[in-house]
């Protein structure tokens, strides 16, 4: 059982949500089935994987990713924090977590065309899904505009422009909250040694719950100071310009191996 699913992380259609969700477990359980979208998640890996020797890219870490967004939303949702990219274009409050969903589920397909670039590559590949997809739960003019607020949150999840809508801020964010040691068991077992792969080697743990101070606390188990990589350069720098930052609290907390010692770092 992976660590999502063992402390309840994974989305639960049939638990409560702070939000409505009977539209998102509709698609959901389209999207999670359709045979299409299954091979390019698999296919995905093939550039990042096999080819370039980075990091999971493939089912695992959309799985991860889609899950700790909704955990996002959801932590959000409870504080009362406004969306803007279902309402700015007048959908309902529905909608907003099945753009979450969509966007991360199909962020990362243009990994099939190249690595670099990837997010460029990504939006005539999920649009066309998304053509074939959305009019079974939208008519056009919904659906046209569910799948604009969809692929704005999936170029802005690693590319240098902002989200303008918190839908894809929480995209962007929970892309870089899937950084434990599993997602480099490949390359590292290839031989990889590059920062990425050391420095997610070091990660032993990420949690999501409620903050005292904020709606979100992020809570990141290491075992050693690599592990600092992961959070200041890839989740701190996706934080920043997110819209996200004034509601998302992140504290590292180093378990040295070396002495047994802990050490708490807020971030």
């Amino acid at each position: 059982m992976d660590s999502d699913d063992a402390d309840g992380r994974k989305y639960d259609p049939d638990a409560p949500h702070a939000f409505p969700d009977g539209k998102l477990n509709e698609v959901l359980s389209v999207l999670l089935d359709d045979a299409e979208v299954t091979t390019y998640l698999e296919a995905q890996n093939v550039n990042a994987v096999t080819r370039k020797g980075y990091n999971d890219h493939g089912p695992k870490h959309i799985s991860i990713v889609r899950n700790r967004a909704l955990r996002l939303y959801e932590l959000l949702k409870r504080a009362d924090v406004a969306f803007n990219g279902a309402s700015d274009q007048g959908l309902t409050e529905a909608d907003e977590p099945v753009i979450i969903a969509l966007a991360a589920t199909l962020h990362d397909v243009g990994h099939v065309v190249h690595r670099d670039q990837h997010a460029y590559y990504s939006i005539p590949l999920a649009s066309d899904i998304l053509d074939r997809l959305l009019p079974q739960w939208y008519d056009t003019a919904e659906a046209v505009r569910v799948k604009a607020e969809t692929l704005h949150a999936i170029l802005c999840h690693h590319t240098e422009e902002d989200p303008l809508t918190r839908e894809a801020g929480v995209i962007r964010v929970a892309d870089a909250l899937d950084m434990e040691r599993g997602r480099s068991r490949i390359p590292y077992e290839k031989g990889g040694r590059g920062i990425n792969t050391l420095s997610s080697r070091a990660i032993r743990d990420v949690t999501l719950e409620a903050g005292d101070d904020t709606p979100v606390l992020v809570e990141i188990e290491m075992v050693n100071a690599a592990g600092v990589y992961q959070v200041d350069n890839l989740l701190k720098a996706k934080l920043r310009d997110s819209t996200l930052e004034e509601y998302v609290r992140i504290v590292a907390i180093n378990t040295k191996e070396e002495s047994g010692l802990v050490e708490r770092i807020e971030l």
